[in-house]
């Protein structure tokens, strides 16, 4: 019988953190179960790479939402990491925490996650390269780069022209505070990409007490009487079972850990009963809850050059290779989001409700079967983007089959509320305030997207109904709390009503954090570590 200590499913974001955290005492075997194959690839480590990563069913789960009225229907495209490293491994890389008081929200609805818990807990993981101080750390393993050179000279303008828009320049999203216009940080290491395989997860592979199985899709938890006991998965065509003599994680995400506990007997009951799944455990939290945030671009053409210019023609791409493979910089090094912010939309709001994007850069005309990062549009473009911190639009994931490898029902409900398109209207209407500011507005050609003749409020609406979308970070969809009621695990990260079964992954927040979330997915990962062996002391 094929036995391990604990297993974990899914080696991303949260999962290789788990696998290096449980296994460096020597004293736990673990087995990590993921569903994609090697991280060993080009594009993965290239920074600007993740463009030829957005369609490739090779390392993306590639889902689609349902047609959303919010979205005028559309599907929209749902990328997720399918690979070693999980979305880590195909994101655009930008660190940011959250808010303070996310985290003060976190406590209220899970005692041990507020604020300085984990501030202290970042501090201990991040290698930060801008150095240490009361909010970051130095010395862990996750290096974290200050971003602070090479950047296109574009984003001196924006920043300038933030702050002639009453939005000053700060040193740090991740500090004291997060409201104004700088540099995002990242997650690059050495001009390659620091995913959580690279960090994490190759250091712990050298531990005899780690096996790491990829090409293996989870189908179920075994449960017997009341407690997970292993799961069932396809490996090369053929079915397996592997026990667990402690514990069985889940760090699938946002999608798949839902997914799985459903497909294992835990969750809505009528759905299961509808589609011959025995039903384990009727909890309608399992999927529910959905939050993501939601965001668009808004695009300029230039009277200077951009990145446009330098990765367009074959001589400029030509170039940029050089400039990365003979001193590990250029365009290629980067994510594309060099600059960002964090404003609000109203004077009476505690804190910022918005995010922005600055990209020295524009992709209007599309490529099949690709982001098109890497062939930018014919002419000297800009886009500053931004998405909603804190929407209140809600939406659930369902299984549609009791296959394991058919996708399930994503239903987005995305812009669904007043609030999120009250919040959304403002939001866009200080991109062009932005814009129109004395440093960038010197240098503009033309709008573009969504073009001057888009004016009025229903215009600008109807405008964000067409072409915004997700910008990647579901979560809550087996969120932490108190109760059975109204959550799916407690604030240990045990499921609520089964034994020996945790989920530790983004699907866990008790809410959206502001700001993307590769952070606190990583936060999960390390705080519930400490969560597992805190228990098996």
């Amino acid at each position: 019988m094929d036995e391990t200590d604990y297993i974990i499913v899914g080696a991303g974001s949260a999962g290789c953190v788990l696998a290096d955290r449980l296994t460096a005492s020597g004293r736990h075997k673990v087995t990590l179960l993921e569903a994609g194959g090697s991280d060993r690839r080009f594009y993965v480590h290239l920074p600007l790479g993740y463009g030829k990563l957005f369609y490739d069913p090779a390392v993306n789960w590639m889902y689609r939402t349902e047609p959303d009225p919010g979205l005028n229907g559309a599907q929209d495209h749902w990328p997720r990491g399918k690979i070693l490293g999980g979305s880590s491994s195909i994101n655009a890389m930008v660190w940011i925490r959250g808010q303070r008081e996310d985290y003060e929200d976190w406590g209220r609805a899970a005692p041990g996650w507020g604020w300085e818990s984990c501030l202290a807990a970042y501090r201990a993981l991040e290698d930060n390269e801008a150095g240490a101080d009361e909010y970051r750390g130095t010395g862990g393993p996750l290096f974290i780069s200050a971003n602070r050179s090479g950047l296109h000279p574009l984003v001196r303008s924006y920043l300038d022209a933030c702050a002639e828009a009453g939005l000053p320049e700060i040193p740090d999203f991740n500090g004291a505070r997060q409201e104004g216009a700088g540099v995002y940080q990242m997650t690059i290491k050495g001009a390659r990409r620091n995913s959580t395989a690279r960090a994490f997860l190759r250091p712990a592979m050298k531990r005899a007490n780690l096996r790491v199985m990829t090409r293996a899709l989870v189908t179920r938890v075994l449960i017997e009487q009341g407690r997970a006991v292993g799961v069932e998965y396809r490996q090369r065509g053929a079915t397996r079972t592997l026990r667990a003599r402690a514990e069985v994680i889940l760090a699938g995400g946002a999608i798949n850990s839902p997914q799985l506990l459903q497909l294992s007997g835990i969750g809505p009951g009528a759905l299961l009963q509808d589609l011959g799944i025995p039903v384990v455990l009727d909890n309608p939290n399992v999927g529910d809850h959905l939050s993501d945030h939601q965001g668009l671009n808004y695009t300029w053409s230039m009277k200077v050059p951009t990145y446009n210019d330098e990765l367009r023609p074959w001589w400029g791409k030509l170039r940029a290779g050089l400039q990365y493979v003979l001193g590990g910089g250029g365009p290629l090094a980067k994510s594309i989001n060099h600059g960002g912010g964090f404003f609000r939309t109203r004077p009476d709001l505690d804190r910022p409700n918005m995010q922005l994007y600055f990209q020295a850069f524009s992709t209007l005309i599309p490529r099949s079967g690709e982001r098109p990062l890497l062939t930018p549009d014919p002419w000297s473009g800009m886009s500053i983007g931004l998405s909603n911190c804190r929407p209140t639009s809600r939406g659930h994931i369902r299984l549609r089959t009791p296959r394991p490898e058919d996708h399930p029902v994503i239903t987005a409900n995305a812009l669904s509320t007043n609030h999120d398109v009250e919040e959304m209207l403002a939001g866009v209407k200080q991109l062009r305030r932005i814009a129109a500011q004395p440093a960038l507005a010197a240098l503009i050609l033309e709008e573009l997207r969504p073009g001057p003749q888009v004016v009025t409020d229903e215009e600008l609406i109807a405008d964000f109904r067409a072409r915004s979308g997700t910008v990647y970070h579901p979560s809550c969809t087996c969120r932490m709390g108190q109760d059975l009621a109204t959550s799916v695990v407690d604030p240990g990260l045990r499921l609520h009503g089964i034994g020996g079964l945790r989920v530790i992954d983004a699907s866990a927040f008790p809410n959206i954090t502001s700001g993307n979330t590769n952070a606190p997915a990583i936060l999960m990962g390390w705080m519930g570590a400490e969560a597992v062996l805190r228990d098996a002391r």
